[in-house]
């Protein structure tokens, strides 16, 4: 088969995210401009999700030198110089969906940060714009309010706890003593300014910070802090080469060991997806947004804070992660200055070395799902993009299977006779993830997470 190569746009988890980023595209920027400005764009209309003190990766796909390779800007174990004691994590309980998950929070939570500086790293080696003619949509958004969408508006009224767990917080979240709901305007004009900071004032701001709530960062921690260039693992798939980046939740191996869907029954369908999706359930909340130029480069980013520490650095509206407090993500000893582990997978699939699909995903291990769901519908099913991201999603967790409204029932008492368990929800979830995707078939943001795409002219 040959494949047509995917044409320009943006897709991404928030309509202000998507259209920063396609008028990025339209000022003349590279897929890697439109794809940091719609990065820090998000920063701003995507705080329930994702924040400008989380980590994330990137995958960069270069039309000229046929290569695609992964930046690593995840965030690091705090604790090089430490001089004292590390604080006390505060432990929460949060509802997810009609699960209830424990985190825990407050300023010890807090790791590293990456975004800022992986930003940077992906314009200096592929960018073309200013760095203040990217950032200008995300400050005008910070200057001007964001009005929430439905399903950010859903996902705060289960963070509440976390978001509003200080002043600041409550502030920003609930003015007035009542969460903002669908249509309200998300304003944190402090980020007009942490956006536009230099590096080193940044992290002077956040080091200040930290110490007066007690937090663990050090000077040393933000000073030796560098993303990393990294190869992506790549697998046949559909007659492309699949490319995606290897974590806690890798996406190759699935579609490696999926059997090929298409001309199977809807019923076996879902029994062969949950076969391949086995594996352990994880939470977390992130955010993932795809550029492709009209040169056939391509970017995808996916960030996250995970749930948020709760603080905030003060006159700045930014809100410190707590990578600390996953404890999913807490694997293997906790040396200081060493790089946490990530389920993000952003990924991409090329014939000839052209780009023919460029998507990732948000959400814990559900990210696994979404995506393997969404790029076998396209690259195996032939579904177009948007019937791909919005067909009902099927997620393994250990030994059951959770259901959308829509996934074939036969299908799940198949699973059921086998011995799964199956949890069959009431309606479309935030908690299935959230796919963005640009492709030949065409682009998609996820409704779960009120997303967006958007062509280039």
């Amino acid at each position: 088969m040959r494949w047509k190569t995917a044409p320009a746009g943006v897709a991404a988890g928030h309509p202000e995210t998507a259209r920063a980023g396609l008028a990025i595209l339209e000022a003349g920027g590279s897929a890697v401009d439109a794809a940091v400005g719609a990065c820090l764009a998000s920063c701003v209309a995507e705080t329930v999700m994702t924040g400008y003190l989380g980590g994330g990766f990137a995958l960069v796909c270069d039309a000229v030198r046929h290569e695609a390779r992964v930046l690593d800007f995840f965030v690091t174990v705090p604790g090089l110089d430490a001089r004292g004691p590390r604080g006390q994590l505060v432990e929460l309980a949060v509802p997810f969906g009609e699960e209830l998950v424990h985190y825990a929070i407050g300023p010890a939570s807090c790791a590293v940060p990456g975004v800022p500086a992986g930003l940077r790293e992906l314009v200096r080696a592929h960018g073309r714009l200013s760095w203040e003619e990217l950032v200008a949509p995300a400050v005008a958004l910070a200057g001007a309010g964001v009005p929430m969408p439905r399903a950010h508006a859903e996902c705060l009224a289960m963070l509440g706890p976390v978001m509003t767990y200080t002043p600041r917080g409550e502030e920003i979240y609930a003015p007035g003593g009542a969460l903002l709901g669908e249509g309200d305007s998300l304003s944190q004009p402090g980020l007009v300014e942490a956006l536009q900071l230099e590096p080193r004032e940044l992290s002077a701001r956040l080091l200040e910070a930290s110490d007066a709530f007690g937090g663990v960062l050090t000077a040393a921690d933000l000073d030796a802090y560098q993303p990393v260039w990294r190869e992506p693992a790549a697998i046949d798939y559909c007659g492309t080469q699949f490319v995606s980046r290897s974590g806690l939740a890798p996406v190759a191996p699935v579609l490696e060991r999926l059997p090929r869907l298409a001309g199977l029954s809807p019923a076996e369908r879902v029994v062969a997806l949950a076969g391949a999706l086995r594996g352990a359930d994880r939470d977390g909340d992130t955010t993932n947004l795809v550029a492709v130029d009209r040169d056939g480069n391509a970017c995808v980013i996916t960030t996250s804070l995970g749930l948020g520490s709760g603080d905030f650095v003060p006159g700045l509206d930014l809100h410190l992660n707590s990578m600390l407090g996953e404890t999913d993500l807490l694997c293997g000893p906790l040396a200081p200055g060493t790089r946490m582990q990530s389920m993000m997978a952003p990924s991409a699939a090329l014939a000839e070395g052209r780009v023919v699909l460029a998507a990732g995903a948000a959400g814990g291990t559900r990210l696994r799902s979404a995506l393997v769901s969404v790029v076998a519908g396209i690259l195996d099913e032939g579904l177009d993009a948007a019937t791909a991201v919005e067909q009902p999603r099927l997620h393994v967790a250990g030994e059951v299977a959770h259901a959308e409204p829509g996934v074939d029932e036969d299908g799940l008492l198949a699973l059921e006779r086998s011995g799964f368990g199956v949890r069959r929800w009431a309606s479309r979830h935030h908690y299935f993830g959230g796919a963005s995707v640009v492709s030949a078939s065409g682009a998609a943001g996820d409704p779960r997470r009120s997303g967006l795409a958007l062509p280039a002219p």
